[in-house]
């Protein structure tokens, strides 16, 4: 992009960044052809929320603009397919219906709605102050970097270490004021031990859904 001052680089999701996104997308909604509204959501959101995270530094507002359309499309497509012979104002009313205080046309249920990437706002990469300090509050940082923080549990730090201070489910990095929650990968119920190899982090969402899911499995 040129500038006043000569020419300024703009650094956007690339091709294969963006077409292997929505190729996961794709992939879930086709393991759910007939799941439950809200597990699809459940599915699809801490993917979305990932994805647009990780390029809100970056040239991404048309992009996010066009995944949001192509994903919507998509799931058009499955409900329809869901009711072939409902009208598509019968499909709109069920699963797209207007919702106080989101825009229409969007995935929902009443009660769980589907994350938008466009409502990532889209923040510009701030450089570290040189003056960055171990005690600076910023605890998931160094947590990450240097496997310990005064204060904080072993556990928790060993974990964000070896995870590189993501979320094990959805790839997103931890913030200090997040909920971070430690898992176990295989329940208690299901014979899981207690070593670091069976557990990781995991933000409240993804915790709650993995449990929930868990659950499901054991009652079967």
């Amino acid at each position: 992009k040129s500038t006043e001052q000569g020419f300024k680089t703009l650094i956007k999701p690339s091709s294969k960044s963006i077409k292997a996104h929505y190729r996961k997308l794709a992939d879930i909604c086709d393991q759910n052809k007939n799941a439950p509204t809200k597990a699809l959501i459940a599915r699809l959101n801490p993917m979305i929320r990932g994805w647009a995270n990780y390029y809100s530094t970056v040239v991404s507002k048309e992009i996010f603009k066009e995944m949001d359309n192509r994903l919507w499309k998509r799931l058009w497509r499955w409900a329809n397919r869901r009711h072939p012979n409902k009208s598509k104002t019968w499909v709109r009313e069920k699963y797209f219906p207007n919702v106080k205080e989101t825009r229409n046309w969007i995935l929902n249920d009443g009660e769980y709605i589907l994350n938008q990437h466009s409502d990532v706002p889209i923040i510009r990469h701030i450089k570290v102050k040189g003056n960055k300090s171990p005690y600076d509050g910023d605890w998931t940082y160094w947590s990450s970097r240097i496997g310990k923080h005064p204060g904080m549990r072993k556990e928790v730090t060993t974990l964000l270490k070896r995870q590189k201070n993501k979320c094990a489910t959805c790839g997103v990095n931890f913030r200090p004021k997040d909920l971070i929650e430690v898992d176990h990968i295989i329940p208690g119920s299901k014979g899981g031990n207690d070593t670091y190899k069976n557990k990781q982090l995991l933000d409240r969402h993804c915790h709650d859904f993995k449990t929930a899911k868990d659950l499901k499995t054991v009652n079967h």
